[in-house]
């Protein structure tokens, strides 16, 4: 099935001319009469982002008109051509001109039309986009359509969206895909050893749990994504401020994101043996709260002191990835909302990711930018491995200092991963503050569409 906004190549449709500054005066002037001088009335300069409706001499719209960047010095933005999927009246559009990659211009049109319209009236996009040549649609519905779940789930209140809701999510994706999936749930996770999952959910009325999916043929590679599911943050007893508290509905951003990479890589039927897992919980505060200061058994055998207890997600994620590196797959990929250091050192555009395996790392940042969806590789930096030690136990869960805190989070995370053949850890925002081509503020997908591109290289299709 093609997105209902894809329209086959050759459907007779209205251009959008994208259209750099420099490269405007020559085709302004073989425009007709009649649309040269509008453009020129309306101030139409070509500078990026700004558009225009031209009229042919019966006043239908003829051709729009789109400023983007140049190719240089500026890195264009490769959604830049769909940006105006949102606000182009009814009609079928073509993109022409200038696009850049084709793929991309087309995935951008799709990702900026999305909307969350969960608690409103909704109000349907009617601007449809003829497939650019040899541009795979049921590809792009299926980047377009995942990433969209990722969204929805991310941009839910977490009123409606705790871990029995994620699970709910999870167990859809596996009906649809004819896939296994099981939760441990309660004090279920005691019993099977998942010591820290249980100990940070255990405060709220709403259950921790562990959502395990499987998918795939036996013998084929094993892939393993795990995903950060906090439905909600306080902090715990360190409790958040009202500003910090604001946006912890997104605190399952990581989740999200391994629930799109796994929609994406089963509805593409890649020759992989897949695990998803998710720890899902509420951080919550109540007589059965988790303290400063206690210190926790992991499912690894490690001991952990709690320094703070709002480092709650890389408790939860640590017993996961123990679980999953047990069965020593080819490939762990761990995505979290986990620290806001990382927010500070590259922006909520440009998430870090962490990885000992230099081949991987390198296919990572190639693959990021070929399908933008950007990361950036920050050091898993061994002497920084010391401000996690603790007097009481194997570790803390926070170096105690104000330096380095999305490397010393990665580091804690590494603890837990020993079998597996290659490991990426991937600090995720999951939130657009602004809107950008592509990215409707709000809930973001990060990192998943790389993930796919990448399992799809390794392992290819069935």
């Amino acid at each position: 099935m093609v997105h209902p906004l894809l329209l086959p190549a050759g459907t007779p449709a209205i251009p959008v001319h994208c259209v750099a500054k420099a490269d405007w005066p020559a085709l302004r002037d073989g425009l007709p009469p009649v649309p040269r001088s509008f453009a020129r009335a309306q101030g139409f300069e070509a500078r990026p982002g700004q558009h225009v409706l031209l009229p042919d001499t019966t006043g239908a719209l003829a051709a729009v008109m789109l400023g983007v960047e140049p190719v240089s010095p500026r890195r264009r933005d490769p959604f830049a051509p769909g940006r105006l999927a949102a606000t182009l009246p009814p009609g079928n559009y073509a993109l022409a001109g200038d696009i850049g990659d084709p793929n991309l211009a087309a995935l951008g049109w799709l990702l900026t039309a999305y909307r969350f319209e969960r608690y409103r009236k909704p109000k349907p996009i009617t601007a449809r986009l003829v497939l650019p040549e040899r541009v795979d649609g049921e590809e792009l519905t299926n980047l377009a359509q995942a990433s969209a779940l990722a969204r929805d789930l991310v941009n839910t209140s977490a009123a409606d969206l705790g871990p029995a809701e994620i699970e709910a999510a999870v167990r859809g994706l596996g009906e649809t895909h004819d896939a296994e999936v099981s939760s441990t749930v309660g004090d279920e996770l005691l019993t099977g050893n998942l010591p820290m999952i249980h100990a940070v959910g255990r405060a709220s009325p709403r259950a921790p749990r562990l959502i395990d999916l499987r998918w795939g043929k036996e013998g084929d590679p094993k892939l393993t994504l795990v995903g950060k599911g906090v439905a909600f943050d306080t902090g715990g007893l360190n409790l958040k401020t009202d500003a910090g508290m604001l946006l912890m509905k997104k605190d399952m951003g990581g989740a999200a994101a391994a629930i799109a990479a796994a929609s994406m890589i089963m509805q593409a039927k890649l020759k992989v043996r897949l695990r998803l897992l998710v720890p899902a919980v509420e951080n919550a505060v109540s007589g059965s709260s988790f303290r400063p200061g206690d210190v926790l058994q992991s499912r690894k055998g490690l001991t952990v002191e709690i320094g703070n207890t709002d480092a709650e997600g890389r408790l939860i994620l640590a017993d996961a990835l123990a679980l999953a590196d047990e069965e020593a797959p080819e490939l762990l990929i761990d995505f979290a909302t986990l620290t806001g250091a990382a927010r500070v050192a590259l922006g909520p555009d440009l998430p870090p990711f962490y990885s000992h395996d230099d081949g991987l790392a390198a296919e990572i940042a190639r693959l990021s930018a070929a399908v933008n969806d950007p990361v950036w590789r920050m050091p898993l930096w061994p002497p920084y491995d010391g401000m996690l030690e603790s007097k009481i136990a194997d570790l803390n869960n926070v170096s105690g200092g104000a330096f380095a805190g999305s490397v010393t989070a990665a580091l804690f995370l590494n603890r837990f991963v020993e079998k597996s053949r290659s490991y990426a850890h991937f600090d995720i925002y999951g939130w657009n503050p602004s809107t950008k081509p592509g990215r409707p503020e709000g809930g973001e997908c990060q990192a998943a569409r790389l993930t796919y591109a990448l399992a799809k290289q390794l392992y290819g299709g069935r």
